[in-house]
């Protein structure tokens, strides 16, 4: 990590919290490169490690107003490209459990056409709801049950709070819970007949 004299460091950081797009450039022009060839070195994967210093970007520019560096802005942001590293291991894990558990679901399951039928109609019934939400609650909704993201990422991404990103879920969960019902108490019937 290259070393910068921590009162200049302090002069970017204030000039970025006062809106200035040129400190942003200049720390992002002096740190990016390093960054990204320590997320590098622990993932192995260049566009993993991208993403993750690009995410560490925006969201260094879009909590500029809050930020309180106690250490050197380069040790700050080496320690949160760290952390954005464990975070990334930690959804690949749950990714990896979630897609090992569906194969394990559908090993066991009758792939019956009967079945598959079903399956693409019940796909088609759920994409059916999501496109008719509003716009930003189906953008939260996909992004969370889509692209796995968290709620704090999602409100990140989307420039919203994490309140916000909540209360769009619960909307959207509710409209489909309540419309699949429906089609499931249907199906019961025609499965009964």
């Amino acid at each position: 990590m290259t070393n910068f004299t921590k009162s200049d460091e302090e002069e970017l950081i204030n000039l970025m919290q006062q809106d200035s797009l040129g400190a942003f450039k200049e720390i992002y022009a002096r740190y990016w490169k390093t960054l990204y060839a320590e997320a590098y070195k622990r993932l192995k994967n260049k566009d993993a490690a991208e993403e993750i210093v690009q995410e560490l970007f925006t969201a260094l520019w879009h909590k500029r107003y809050a930020l309180s560096i106690t250490q050197t802005l380069g040790g700050y942001l080496y320690a949160s490209v760290g952390y954005r590293v464990i975070d990334y291991y930690r959804k690949e894990l749950t990714r990896l459990k979630y897609k090992e558990s569906l194969q394990l679901v559908y090993s066991e399951a009758d792939h019956s056409t009967e079945d598959a039928i079903m399956l693409r109609d019940l796909e088609l019934n759920i994409n059916s709801i999501v496109n008719q939400l509003p716009d930003k609650c189906r953008s939260v909704y996909e992004l969370s049950r889509v692209d796995h993201k968290t709620n704090k990422e999602i409100a990140q991404h989307l420039g919203i709070s994490e309140k916000t990103v909540e209360n769009h879920l619960t909307k959207a969960l509710k409209r489909l819970r309540l419309s699949l019902n429906n089609y499931f108490l249907l199906l019961i019937i025609v499965l009964i007949k």
